[in-house]
């Protein structure tokens, strides 16, 4: 069908401009005008409306590319912020701890987690110090937090530390605002608990848990947690006190090892032998 309308605007188009050559624009010129006119105005139209979709296409897809391009763009951008976002919590990371050691008065060593052991009763963490370092059997692993918990086990180059929330754990510690004492135990995920503190002392949800001092294995006031949850039952002498950790025991990277331990113990056996360990 198209072919045939072309080749008919054709055939007019010539008649037309064969006919032009007579020099006069007579009757037979007006009808193949007239005839002509239609058929070009249709062919026009239809050339418009040709072009318009082919513009339209073309820009269909340049949109499409650009589309693609900055889809691209945003993916790299987004790798990018959260390169920056994880360089960013770094240092902050680091500048609390930098805070925490120019705070805190005790000798340290500063030692990175690189291993975790899952066990419900026993739950410790593996970290990159050991005999080589000072480290010994003993000895209290803090960060910028709190207790962190105490080194159970070391070798030349790793230690082990259980956690202050492991159900084996239990540090003397006390209300910090009225010196309330009492035995603090790991209770896992669910954080401590605080036993043995009468009915009648005032505790209350958010006080300041902190080491009671007791034994010498925890110097007083390091930060243990907030209460939680406070009950008073009926029968018994005690409260049930719920605290909630210091320390997010989850998201361990660093922690410190207090050195006081092997240099007291470093400095008695200088004073019996007169000579350094």
């Amino acid at each position: 069908m198209t072919k045939v309308i072309f080749l008919v605007v054709l055939v007019c188009c010539l008649i037309l401009f064969i006919a032009s050559f007579g020099g006069r624009f007579g009757l037979f010129h007006q009808l193949t005008l007239e005839s002509l006119g239609p058929f070009q105005s249709f062919a026009t139209k239809i050339s418009a409306n040709i072009s318009g979709v082919w513009d339209d296409y073309i820009s269909l897809w340049e949109i499409r590319d650009e589309n693609k391009r900055l889809r691209q763009l945003l993916v790299e951008y987004e790798d990018k912020f959260n390169e920056y976002a994880e360089v960013y919590s770094i240092y902050l990371g680091l500048s609390e701890k930098l805070k925490f050691k120019q705070r805190e008065p005790f000798p340290s060593i500063t030692a990175r987690v690189v291993g975790k052991d899952p066990s419900y009763w026993f739950q410790t963490i593996i970290v990159d110090r050991g005999e080589n370092d000072g480290i010994i059997k003993g000895m209290v692993a803090r960060n910028e937090n709190g207790v962190v918990g105490q080194v159970t086990q070391a070798s030349p180059n790793y230690s082990k530390i259980l956690l202050a929330n492991a159900p084996s754990s239990a540090i003397d510690a006390m209300v910090q605002k009225n010196r309330v004492r009492g035995i603090l135990k790991g209770a896992g995920q669910r954080g401590f608990t605080l036993y043995y503190v009468l009915k009648n002392a005032d505790v209350a949800v958010g006080d300041r848990i902190v080491t009671a001092g007791i034994g010498g294995v925890f110097p007083t006031g390091i930060p243990l947690g907030r209460v939680s949850a406070v009950r008073r039952k009926q029968r018994g002498m005690f409260q049930e006190i719920e605290v909630e950790p210091a320390v997010n025991f989850q998201k361990l990277e660093v922690v410190f090892i207090n050195l006081t331990e092997k240099l007291s113990w470093e400095a008695e056996m200088q004073d019996v032998s007169g000579e350094k360990p």
